[in-house]
């Protein structure tokens, strides 16, 4: 079976589409990580498409902070304007589909989280050091997380707990065997990383093979709706820089 991984959609619906354009089928199944909404311009649209796909998904913080799971206070002034947009936008069907998410999910070999495996809404893996320590909570040889939007990996090095970064190359399969990995796939709708590309992955799980992806979508269509929506507009401007 062939696994589209998945996650930070955002509410970008141009950026979700390009994606699912260029994986062309090329999936059997869908793994999101989480934060379907949030800070975009079509969190029905893209609750939507997803729900029309063979998937799991994980609950990310914007999809709490969007069902008043989380305190918006820790957030900063423009992703407390998003999610009060999302809350009053998000239909009823698309609520209880959000409501309804999972945190943390187990397939196999592998381990599924928003965040961390330790912290799975909140907490971000940015580092080896926060990655070391949460190798020890979760059983599996794999971890895929999603919540920091910057493609990486994380290599358990020895058992020690000393962790590797190891950064993605794209569109060359990296076998998975070996070690254990904590794999984050990056955003589709809000990279982070200085590339405006929409990150996604392929997992072979047959063979045990993870491919690290990029695309690049219309960026002008959802920064359009954006600003028809009168939504900040540093929001918008960091779709086109990546960060």
């Amino acid at each position: 079976m062939r696994i589209l991984v998945i996650s930070d959609i955002h509410a970008n619906l141009a950026a979700f589409e390009s994606v699912l354009a260029d994986a062309k089928g090329d999936w059997d199944y869908v793994w999101c990580l989480g934060d379907v909404v949030g800070y975009g311009p079509d969190p029905n649209e893209c609750c939507e498409l997803l729900r029309t796909l063979p998937h799991l998904c994980l609950a990310g913080n914007h999809d709490w902070a969007a069902l008043g799971r989380l305190d918006i206070r820790t957030f900063n002034a423009d992703a407390r304007r998003a999610v009060q947009w999302t809350r009053d936008t998000l239909t009823p069907e698309n609520t209880a589909y959000l409501a309804a998410l999972p945190t943390t999910f187990v397939l196999g070999n592998y381990t599924l989280a928003h965040g961390s495996p330790r912290e799975p809404v909140w907490e971000y893996i940015l580092d080896p050091l926060i990655a070391a320590l949460n190798f020890p909570h979760f059983e599996t040889p794999y971890c895929f997380v999603g919540h920091t939007h910057t493609p990486i990996l994380f290599q358990l090095a020895d058992d020690r707990g000393d962790t590797d970064a190891i950064q993605p190359v794209y569109r060359e399969g990296r076998s998975l065997n070996g070690h254990r990995l904590i794999i984050n796939p990056g955003s589709v709708g809000q990279p982070r990383d200085s590339n405006s590309d929409a990150a996604y992955g392929i997992l072979s799980m047959q063979d045990a093979v993870f491919e690290h992806r990029r695309v690049p979508y219309p960026i002008g269509a959802t920064q359009e709706k954006m600003r028809r929506l009168d939504m900040p507009e540093r929001l918008i401007t960091r779709l086109e820089h990546g960060w």
